[in-house]
């Protein structure tokens, strides 16, 4: 088993999986991972579904259109699940607040279920297994993703995490320097400073992107990012979360 730091920071989004499953012992592993992730007020707003079933998993791919969901052993999508609270307030005669229906519920549902995410990032990496998280099962096709997998209203995919044996080691990304990520006592005030450590940044995931193994590209960060960010304007996410029972008034 890999130790934590290995763990972190060796970690690299891994696409491509040997025809393997996972282990029983090394599932009941991440589950248990998941399980104990800390969450907010411990109200554990999140849940997990597990998906195995090679049909499923197709017909998830058709939907997403991330390859890595039809050769992963098991991928998992993360949910902010405020069902669970409404079933059990009902049951015990409780008025349940429209806590989901208020920007802070909309935003613990999320932190919950990332927080879970990372726990099985986490572990996955610790066991020498590989994995990649899926924001496309977020936006791509909400509506019929949600069919798909029977979610009850108050619930929504917040990301998925597909997870295999690796068949791949790529290349270790380069993410942005500790000075642009840690800031110390207060925000950065030298607006000049930071965008002169952007600029350099930005060059050196266009040198990566250059000479990276397997596929090569001229993309550098920002403009990449900037073009993700265009592309999900069109994304009608308000909508479907109101159909998902989330409506944020205040």
């Amino acid at each position: 088993m890999k130790s934590v730091k290995e763990s972190l920071l060796d970690r690299r989004s891994v696409r491509r999986y040997e025809r393997q499953d996972v282990s029983q012992d090394d599932m009941k592993l991440i589950f248990e991972a998941i399980r104990n992730t800390p969450t907010s007020y411990n109200g554990q707003q999140f849940s997990v579904i597990d998906v195995t079933d090679q049909e499923i998993k197709l017909k998830l791919y058709a939907l997403i259109g991330q390859k890595q969901i039809k050769t992963c052993s098991h991928f998992l999508l993360f949910l902010a699940d405020y069902n669970k609270i409404s079933l059990i307030a009902e049951a015990l005669g409780e008025s349940m607040p429209e806590f989901n229906n208020t920007v802070d519920g909309l935003t613990v549902g999320i932190v919950d279920a990332s927080l879970a995410l990372m726990s099985a990032v986490a572990m996955a990496e610790s066991l020498g297994l590989g994995c990649c998280p899926i924001g496309y099962a977020r936006t791509a096709a909400p509506e019929a993703v949600s069919t798909l997998l029977g979610l009850p209203q108050k619930t929504f995919v917040v990301c998925g995490l597909a997870i295999g044996v690796p068949r791949e080691q790529p290349d270790l990304k380069p993410k942005q320097p500790r000075e642009l990520v840690v800031f110390h006592n207060h925000y950065p005030q030298d607006a000049a400073e930071m965008t002169a450590d952007l600029m350099e940044y930005n060059d050196d995931i266009k040198y990566y992107n250059q000479h990276r193994a397997g596929d090569k590209t001229d993309n550098d960060w920002a403009t990449h990012i900037i073009g993700y960010y265009r592309e999900a304007m069109n994304y009608e996410m308000q909508s479907a979360l109101r159909r998902r029972g989330f409506d944020p008034k205040r």
